[in-house]
């Protein structure tokens, strides 16, 4: 016969275990707001997976606590390395010169040694060759190989 008294006893029993794995979860959640690393997320995963094990399943602790060890090794393995590759920029942003480097440019006064110009990315740059000994006419299409300076310096295309 259902006795509400034992009935309400042993869901007040499991309540607190699943409200503290509840404030676990949301704690490793915040604290990895600031880390960034997507570690202490996938452990948030597997505390809210045991808090839900806790209400869910009338069982001792260590169930919850495998649960959460389970889960958070799947999640470490499976899900952030996928979750990482695709938050992650392949190349990193170029920013300044260095977006520069390996563009295309057109030379405007023959580039020498001594003295020469191109445009390159809208703009007109000082410029001379990678080796001393190449002469580029204008017209002709060079890449940046560097900037050094305020000079960039340039080669044929292959």
């Amino acid at each position: 016969m259902f006795d509400p008294a034992k009935a309400d006893h042993a869901y007040s029993d499991r309540m607190p275990a699943g409200v503290i794995w509840l404030i676990f979860a949301l704690a490793l959640v915040g604290a990895e707001a600031l880390s960034g690393h997507m570690f202490l997320l996938m452990l948030g995963g597997g505390a809210l997976a045991a808090s839900a094990t806790s209400w869910l399943i009338d069982g001792p602790v260590w169930i919850d606590g495998a649960v959460f060890l389970i889960v958070s090794v799947l999640l470490l393995a499976l899900v952030r390395p996928a979750v990482r590759r695709r938050l992650t920029p392949a190349g990193g942003l170029q920013l300044g010169i260095q977006a520069l480097e390996g563009k295309s440019a057109v030379v405007l006064d023959r580039v020498a040694r001594d003295a020469g110009q191109v445009k390159l990315d809208g703009q007109v740059w000082t410029a001379r060759p990678f080796n001393d000994a190449d002469v580029y006419e204008p017209g002709e299409s060079v890449t940046v190989l560097h900037i050094d300076g305020a000079t960039a310096v340039v080669f044929r295309h292959g």
